[in-house]
């Protein structure tokens, strides 16, 4: 169970989500699915970071398994810049916010049994609760920004509304009557409530290896959460208010894939030029003796 922070104007914690871990697509390629370029030397998982900066958010967490956090934390680092400080003036490089960038890995107990791209939104926002109420209760996400990598648009309408991404109210961008309520890959804001309304979806509607009656479910039947479309386990959000965005390209799929290349939106999408590796100063090292 999540608590929401002290919703302070001063000190709102929006925490941005990037579900990585999850069921694999159909491209059967040697990296994962999240790694596939969408524009010149840019990732679609760097996309959805990119995302979260333009929201506006604090801090962000990447989910992902273990065996996917070398190259993803490679092309990122520790820390992106914020894309809405200003980028020149003398004192540009000292104001320059500096959001930090976490990386968590699916609980092995939740690994091949409900670990859909669904339980990595939540997973990312129990994790980010956990560890920012031991630091101090002022630190607790207040809200949560789920971005993901195979929903490709335009991020400055994001970065125009990121004040209401950052209040009371929960938001999410919509696409022709497209939402994270139909199943499409589009941000949106979520509280404390709403976790437990779509975590309880999770545990109520899968099924496990046995049945309550104590009889065996056949192999292919089990832990059904491992599928749960996002439509399923997000229907149980509260949403206050919607954003429409001009374009929207899904990109979950091989077919849809070659469509985002080949339309004319492709081309608007670029490598922001303050999107590159960071790593914060070390503290302190080993001697080499």
């Amino acid at each position: 169970m999540i608590e929401s922070g002290t919703q302070s104007p001063a000190s709102f914690h929006l925490a941005g989500i990037v579900p990585v871990a999850g069921q694999p697509l159909d491209y059967n390629l040697p990296w994962h699915d999240s790694l596939m370029p969408v524009g010149y030397n840019y990732l679609a998982v760097e996309h959805a970071i990119q995302e979260c900066a333009m929201a506006g958010c604090e801090t962000i967490w990447i989910v992902c398994h273990n065996d996917m956090q070398p190259l993803i934390r490679h092309r990122i680092g520790e820390w992106i810049f914020d894309p809405a400080q200003p980028t020149t003036g003398i004192f540009a490089n000292t104001y320059e916010r500096r959001i930090p960038v976490f990386y968590v890995p699916i609980h092995p107990k939740d690994r091949y049994k409900r670990d859909c791209l669904g339980w990595s939104v939540l997973y990312g926002a129990l994790t980010a609760y956990s560890i920012s109420k031991r630091l101090s209760k002022w630190v607790i996400p207040d809200k949560y920004y789920a971005a993901f990598p195979y929903g490709i648009y335009s991020l400055d309408i994001v970065r125009e509304n990121r004040s209401k991404f950052s209040s009371n109210k929960t938001y999410c961008l919509t696409h022709d009557g497209k939402s994270i309520k139909t199943g499409h890959h589009l941000g949106f804001t979520f509280d404390a409530e709403d976790f437990i309304k779509c975590r309880r979806i999770i545990r109520k509607e899968s099924t496990h290896a046995w049945t309550a009656e104590g009889k065996r479910i056949p192999l292919k039947e089990r832990y059904s959460a491992r599928h749960f479309p996002l439509d399923k386990v997000f229907k149980g959000a509260i949403i206050d208010g919607e954003i429409e965005i001009s374009w929207h390209c899904e990109v979950d799929s091989w077919d849809s894939y070659v469509a985002y290349l080949s339309s004319k939106e492709s081309k608007e999408i670029t490598r922001p030029e303050k999107l590159k590796y960071n790593e914060w100063n070390p503290i302190g090292q080993d001697r080499e003796e």
